[in-house]
């Protein structure tokens, strides 16, 4: 089983968002992720960079 890591970076600042991510959908303007437990979050922004070897994803976000 594959799960991720998905980190949100806003300017200079990253965190984490969600963590054993078993889903992730693009929609539009936003990424929804989904764990493996069912919880969603959805995040605007977008996909900069995954590792699956890693288990990371990294997310650009606008400033708040």
């Amino acid at each position: 089983m594959c799960l991720a890591t998905v980190y949100k970076t806003m300017k200079d600042t990253e965190e984490v968002v969600l963590k054993n991510a078993s889903k992730i959908y693009v929609e539009g303007d936003s990424v929804r992720l989904i764990d493996i437990m069912g919880a969603e979050v959805v995040v605007e922004g977008a996909i900069s960079f995954v590792d699956l070897t890693g288990s990371v994803v990294k997310l650009n976000c606008p400033s708040a």
